[in-house]
């Protein structure tokens, strides 16, 4: 037996010199041997449980999803052989690892259904409850929103009853994501509240405290307050960095989408080549950094041509994509303004040559411009022309002499009312 175990401990040696060899498959194939080894004294079971933990994150590394969900099932089978809180620990973090990977496998939910119901049968009640929240992320990942949030609710119930704080947080920020996603900003933010509530009485995770501060700042930018928004991307930014998370990058992104939004766009530059974000430098980085251009230089064309160059980190970004909408509806709006100003009287097909743009597209912002009052004037469809109104100064004079005959009102109905008391 004690050869057996010094075997396996040489076996684990063997398995670090391939993997810092790169030698992957050699590493996969002896921690599988340590894995499936029949050794069930305590030094072995040790030794077990390192091969395990070591082989899933190398099946994850390498995107062998599969195996890994293979590894999952097979330790479920043998969970009897570690304590109850380790055999938690081992399940929780192969599954987090599977759930973790960037090649999307499409069996997460089928995976984590499988040992959510495993837990209940062994009446693991904590793992069960820590499964549950990873599988209402990964529903809130594959868009499956009212799955996500029916889950949570249960969930959510069980755990106040319990005081499990550090999971209650995680809960209710996962909500807060899913209403977020449809839309629904006021329980987005009530959920969000809950769970900062929450968190301030525990220790938060760098992971956990970056994840409530990336949701804060997408929140703020919703409505428009992109100065506190990018205050709260800078403090996600700090807490993802500190763990090397590659989730530091799209808080990084973040930050500069809120720059260009407040009109800051020059900011962009000296950001990017702080000492901070230059291990970040990448394509994510460059799109934002030609956004920043070209939002500068007030060119629509630019813009475009941007978009269409890094459309994988511009237009499938919802929080990107919503708030690039409206900054090219602005610069659309500046550029129209800009080109008509000379003109009284001027044809839609001439507008639309000097921008550059389908005719269609610019009678319909020129109506909605009219329409939205940003634009004094009219457009005779029927010449195709866009006749543009002097901008004549309201005389005041009426307004002023209707707030006055108000003010003298309520002074005679004072007075009238004191003279009632007198009597």
């Amino acid at each position: 037996n004690f050869g057996n175990i010094m075997d396996t401990h040489k076996q684990l040696a063997l398995a670090e010199q391939y993997l810092f060899k790169k030698a992957i498959n050699e590493a996969v194939d002896t921690l599988n041997n340590i894995v499936h080894s029949e050794g069930k004294e305590e030094e072995a079971i040790k030794v077990k449980e390192l091969a395990v933990l070591k082989l899933g994150e190398t099946l994850a590394k390498n995107g062998m999803a599969q195996d890994l969900g293979e590894l999952i099932v097979y330790v479920r089978g043998i969970i009897t052989l570690f304590t109850k809180a380790k055999a938690a620990k081992l399940i929780k973090e192969l599954v987090d690892l599977f759930l973790d990977m960037e090649s999307s496998t499409g069996q997460e939910v089928n995976l984590c259904q499988q040992c959510i119901d495993w837990a209940k049968a062994e009446n693991r009640v904590y793992l069960r409850q820590a499964l549950e929240s990873r599988l209402i992320a990964v529903h809130v990942d594959k868009k499956s929103y009212s799955d996500a949030l029916l889950l949570a609710a249960s969930l959510l119930k069980e755990l106040k009853k319990i005081d499990d704080k550090a999971l209650l947080v995680e809960v209710q920020l996962l909500e807060s994501q899913a209403f977020q996603k449809l839309g629904n900003i006021n329980r987005a933010r009530a959920s969000l509240t809950s769970a900062k509530t929450t968190a301030n009485g525990i220790y938060c995770p760098p992971k956990l405290q970056a994840s409530l501060d990336l949701h804060s700042g997408i929140l703020h930018a919703e409505e428009k307050d992109f100065k506190t928004a990018f205050s709260y991307f800078y403090e996600g930014f700090e807490n993802y960095e500190s763990i090397d998370h590659p989730a530091a990058v799209l808080a990084l992104k973040y930050m500069l989408l809120c720059k260009i939004m407040l009109n800051q766009p020059e900011d962009v530059q000296s950001i990017i080549t702080g000492k901070l974000a230059l291990r970040y430098t990448g394509s994510q980085l460059v799109a934002m950094q030609s956004i920043a251009k070209a939002s500068q230089n007030r060119s629509i064309a630019e813009f475009e041509k941007t978009v269409r160059q890094h459309n994988q980190y511009v237009t499938e970004d919802p929080i990107v994509k919503s708030h690039l909408d409206a900054l090219y509806d602005t610069l659309l709006e500046q550029n129209l303004l800009r080109i008509i100003e000379p003109f009284s009287r001027v044809e839609v097909d001439h507008v639309a040559t000097l921008i550059n743009l389908p005719q269609d597209v610019v009678e319909r912002k020129l109506s909605q411009m009219i329409l939205d009052k940003k634009l004094h004037g009219i457009l005779d469809q029927g010449k195709g022309v866009l006749v543009v109104f002097e901008d004549n100064e309201v005389d005041q004079t009426y307004t002023s002499a209707l707030d006055t005959i108000g003010q003298l009102g309520k002074v005679v109905d004072s007075l009238y009312n004191k003279a009632k008391h007198l009597q």
